[in-house]
């Protein structure tokens, strides 16, 4: 391949910078442009609700590059409030709509890199152009909360969908001293999680006071002088100061359709192993795309940041002329939630069932230290299986600080093929201060050999 000379990014949060950078390391010759609609690149978006509670003490803190910044140490210029408004992937120009001067500009490549991202999912009479209603998806929305809870007195806000954000910024808008209102259309909160971490994940949200509207189907605003003072939930008026919403995110896609690249089921842009596009010039990495499910072997929709930037580098090498596989994904998540985290890895038993696995659960809740330790407490697992070849398919666990390493380690097991047997034969550490005198996963690597 031959080492382009203009290598184009459009979109700036986690993967794009991440795609530029690496680009220009890998020819340093080439000229590697930047288009971000918003005011800011390369920011962080997980930890936006520990902003709102106050423990991250600045949006600022979060931002990792200015564009000034980002031109001085990765040689990439950025271009903010540009909007890229359509690709002619024949003359391989892309035409900007500079949003400061209102100036219309095009620019050429030789290789075009798509990180779009993705946009908030709404619900039918929420406008975020009401006063009080909010997303928490960028940076922008994240300084419009903060000033709006810097100049009103919010007593009481609904969150109206109970995922990672949902559950994230409830915690945060607690610890401002405000009365919270979960609304959920499904049975329990996290719904795509196991049944038993949405228990535990209620438990906390009880504990701390946050009340859960569960299996709500019908929801309408009450508005006054274009503000939410209220909502009709089944039939019933629940007062509101502020309205969050926290439904999912969808692909970011509207360049790549216009510009009749192929997309996936999930409406997100189908690429090859390279991140290729269906056009050879176009690349395309983070919530955008759709990727290769590890476990299932069929194309899934991965929206998390981790992801987003590691794709990024290997879109930006290639974009860039080198040629990187970028493996099938296994997806890890983790959430804090009050006192106690949550992880998850693989599929859950309901993802198996759809993809008609033949499979067999084993869970257990045991203390994650020894119990002399006055900080011990229970840890719960539970671990999905392949019913005849024994492979791991998926993990869940609530408890401490130490569900990350479970599942970071079942994620290595996924990845290299490992049977559930395989948990027994590890050599776990021990110190009473961490780690239990017999650990969680040999519990349970035990109990599924019982089986």
């Amino acid at each position: 391949m031959i080492n382009p000379k203009r290598i184009i990014v459009v979109g700036g949060n986690a993967a794009g910078p991440a795609a530029a950078a690496k680009a220009k390391r890998v020819n340093p010759n080439a000229n590697i442009l930047l288009f971000e609609e918003s005011n800011f690149i390369s920011t962080g978006t997980c930890e936006m609700p520990y902003v709102v509670s106050g423990k991250i003490s600045s949006y600022e803190d979060i931002l990792s590059f200015s564009p000034n910044r980002f031109m001085d140490e990765k040689g990439v210029q950025v271009f903010i409030k540009h909007k890229v408004e359509k690709i002619d992937r024949r003359t391989r120009t892309i035409y900007v709509h500079d949003l400061v001067s209102e100036k219309n500009l095009d620019f050429n490549y030789d290789s075009l890199i798509l990180t779009t991202g993705s946009l908030p999912k709404t619900i039918p009479g929420f406008s975020k152009e009401l006063k009080n209603v909010f997303h928490l998806k960028n940076i922008s929305d994240l300084i419009h909360l903060q000033e709006y809870l810097n100049s009103v007195k919010v007593k009481k806000a609904v969150i109206i969908g109970s995922g990672y954000i949902g559950i994230e910024t409830a915690e945060a808008l607690v610890k401002c001293g405000i009365d919270i209102t979960i609304i959920e259309k499904e049975a329990l909160p996290f719904p795509s999680s196991e049944k038993e971490i949405s228990e535990c994940v209620l438990i906390e949200l009880q504990k701390n006071s946050v009340q859960f509207l569960n299996e709500i189907k019908q929801i309408e605003p009450i508005i006054k002088d274009n503000s939410i003072i209220g909502i009709k939930v089944n039939g019933k008026e629940l007062s509101c100061d502020l309205v969050l919403l926290t439904v999912g995110v969808v692909p970011n896609n509207m360049l790549a359709e216009k510009s009749k690249l192929e997309l996936g089921k999930f409406g997100g842009i189908k690429v090859d192993k390279k991140l290729r596009t269906s056009d050879t010039n176009i690349f395309a990495a983070g919530d955008n795309i759709e990727f290769i499910n590890a476990v299932t072997r069929n194309y899934d929709y991965f929206p998390f940041a981790t992801y987003a930037h590691n794709f990024g580098h290997i879109a930006g090498a290639n974009a860039a002329g080198k040629v990187i596989n970028a493996d099938p994904i296994i997806k890890n998540v983790s959430v804090k939630v009050f006192g106690s985290y949550i992880a998850s890895v693989g599929l859950s038993s309901k993802q198996a069932e759809n993809f008609n696995l033949n499979y067999k659960i084993v869970d257990a809740e045991v203390p994650n230290l020894v119990k002399v330790m006055p900080e011990s407490r229970n840890v719960y697992g539970k671990i999905i299986f392949h019913k005849e070849n024994k492979k791991i398919l998926g993990a869940s666990f609530c408890g401490g600080k130490e569900v990350s390493g479970y599942a970071d380690l079942i994620a290595s097991l996924i990845f290299s093929g490992q049977t559930i047997e395989f948990l027994t034969k590890i050599p776990y550490n021990y110190t009473p201060p961490l780690s239990p005198f017999v650990n969680l996963l040999s519990i349970l690597g035990r109990r599924a050999l019982k089986n």
